[in-house]
This record gives structure tokens, C-alpha cells and sequence, in this order.
């Protein structure tokens, strides 16, 4: 692929690391111009985005900042993509104290689906006038489960649900789409805090072994492998498409 996305006006929340750090680099390497909202500072210190914001994208204050800051240095904002996440490790509900419930439901739903609710609301008028578009990021643990735990999973159903209904509320003039990775090198997805999760990290020596004997295709993906369908639904290339998903998941579906 070469300039599928020149001229285009892009903000990546949660752009700092794994996919979200890939989709940075293949929206820059395609034409566009490129803003990032991260949480860590070090990544953003990092990025080779062009406009960077640090803060926290299950605020509201962050979002509309990264929004305000992107529109002003380009004039405008034409493709939304969130690719924030965190993850629980598999924890099955069994497992979670009653106790921890509520806090850990309250930060899994915080990042993985109100942090896209919060980009969306912010980007919603910029993208209006540009007749733009938004990527959201499901996972394959919306359609199966075991592909996480409990609260994962959940919160990822949700995702699905956000593309669906965003797609419908927004159109015609912003089109909403999803992709659906699968297990992925060094994405640095981080374990729930409130379970004690933080420090664990879905890496490690024997992960690539893993991930191919995980999928009928036997490959183990990393980031830049699934960027390329976020740049196809950012372009025009996608334009009679709104309220579907991609499935990089090395043919698991």
C-alpha cells in the first residue's frame, strides 16, 4: 500500500505501544498526518507521531484535549482510532473475589469501552464535518470465549456493541468499523490493577510458540500485521463500509 491515506487527519488514542503504536506508524507511512493520546509519558515521549498528548483516555478531559490539539494543528480530524485496552488474564468469575467485583467491573469497563465512548463524543463534531470515519478495536474474545476472562471478554462484546450502534447513530456522515486482532507479539497489554493483574504482561519466550499453535494459519502476529486493516477501513477504499469488523486473528474464525 502506498499513500491510501495522503492527506488524511488522524488520532490514534492509545497509540503509544503494541497496535496502537503500529497503526502510528502505517498511518504515517500511508500520507497521513498523525496525533497520538497515550497514558505513559515515556511513550509519548517516544512516538513518532506528529502532534502527541498525554493523559488518560477514560476521561473526558483527555479526549477532547487530544481532539482540540489534533483539529488545530491540521485543520481538521478525518479517522478516529482507539486501540486502548487492558486485560484480565483469563480470571474467571469464580475467581474474582465479591469483594474486588465492583472495582475491577469499574476499571476493565472504564478502559476497555468508556475511554472509546469518550474519544467518539469528543471526535464526533470534527469528524461530522470532515464526513470522517472511526476504528474501533474489538478482539477475537468478542466472538469466543475462553479468549479471556470474564470481565475481558464482557467488556469486548461491548466493543462489538459500541461499533454496531455508533455506525447507525452516526451515519451518513461518519462511518464506524472494527478490528478484531488476535493474540499479538508485544502488544505490553497490562493485567486489571484492582485483581493485582498490573505487573503481568501477555509476553514472554514461549508466547510466539504459543500464538502459532494457538491458529489454523500457524503464524504469530505482531502489530504491524494487523495495522493494515485499520489503514484499508481508514480509506476510501472502505467507504461503503460502516458497522463491520476485520478478523486478523490468524484464521481462528
Amino acid at each position: 500500500m502506498t499513500g491510501w491515506l495522503e492527506g488524511r487527519r488522524a488520532l490514534v488514542v492509545g497509540g503509544g505501544s503494541g497496535i496502537g503504536r503500529a497503526v502510528v506508524d502505517a498511518f504515517r507511512d500511508e500520507g497521513a498526518r498523525v496525533a497520538m493520546l497515550d497514558l505513559d509519558p515515556d511513550k509519548c515521549a517516544a512516538s513518532e507521531a506528529e502532534v502527541v498528548v498525554a493523559g488518560d483516555a477514560t476521561t473526558r478531559a483527555a479526549n477532547e484535549e487530544a481532539v482540540a490539539t489534533a483539529v488545530a494543528a491540521f485543520g481538521g480530524l478525518d479517522v478516529l482510532v482507539s486501540c486502548v485496552g487492558i486485560f484480565d488474564f483469563y480470571r474467571p468469575l469464580d475467581d474474582i473475589d465479591a469483594d474486588d467485583l465492583d472495582a475491577a467491573f469499574d476499571e476493565m469497563f472504564a478502559v476497555n469501552v468508556k475511554s472509546h465512548l469518550h474519544a467518539v463524543k469528543a471526535a464526533t463534531p470534527a469528524l461530522r464535518a470532515s464526513r470522517g470515519n472511526v476504528v474501533l478495536t474489538e478482539s477475537t474474545s468478542a466472538y469466543r470465549a475462553g479468549r479471556g476472562g470474564t470481565l475481558y471478554v464482557a467488556s469486548k462484546f461491548a466493543v462489538r456493541g459500541l461499533v454496531t450502534t455508533l455506525a447507525h447513530e452516526l451515519a451518513p456522515e461518519v462511518r464506524v468499523n472494527g478490528v478484531a486482532p488476535g493474540g499479538t507479539l508485544g502488544t505490553d497489554l497490562r493485567g486489571l490493577s484492582t485483581l493485582g493483574l498490573d505487573g503481568q504482561r501477555l509476553d514472554g519466550p514461549d508466547r510466539a510458540a504459543d500464538l502459532e499453535g494457538r491458529t489454523p494459519l500457524q503464524v504469530a502476529l505482531t502489530g504491524a500485521d494487523h495495522a493494515g486493516s485499520y489503514v484499508f477501513l481508514a480509506s476510501d477504499r472502505a467507504r461503503g463500509m460502516s458497522g463491520r469488523t476485520l478478523h486478523s486473528d490468524g484464521g481462528v474464525g
